[in-house]
């Protein structure tokens, strides 16, 4: 993660958490030869509104990270977005999509909408009755 990102303490956790139980075993499973090295976020605390409703953004309460790529060692760059069915792309993204349930409550991406169909979308808004929406 680079130095100028900025975050609560909690999502920080949660992140560690992800990239912990999922991000890097799933990074293992798909690509065996490959070791994770890094990810890009395209954002984190950002002072804005929702882009599609009103309120404000959990970017600006320091809450949410948006989650652009993975780099790995020998230099092969994952983006977020769409993959082609069954690669090994697919099943990595699939697989750091489902881990985000969890350790966050909010995991939008590629599919959700037009507006995260280039990255992870992960924070942890407190939801009724606890729930998460992972779409």
């Amino acid at each position: 993660m680079s130095s100028d990102t900025q975050l609560l303490c909690r999502p920080a956790l949660a992140l560690d958490r992800w990239m912990t139980d999922s991000v890097v075993p799933a990074a293992k499973a798909s690509f065996p030869a490959e070791k994770l090295a890094e990810f890009r976020h395209a954002s984190t605390y950002v002072c804005r509104n929702r882009a599609s409703e009103n309120g404000i953004s959990e970017h600006a309460r320091g809450s949410a990270v948006d989650i652009a790529a993975f780099a790995f060692k020998d230099g092969t760059r994952i983006g977020v977005e769409t993959q082609k069915p069954g690669s090994p792309e697919a099943r990595f993204q699939r697989a750091i999509r489902e881990g985000a349930c969890g350790p966050f409550k909010t995991v939008l991406g590629p599919g959700t909408d037009a507006d995260h169909a280039t990255h992870f979308h992960l924070d942890i808004a407190a939801r009724r009755n606890g729930s998460t929406y992972c779409k």
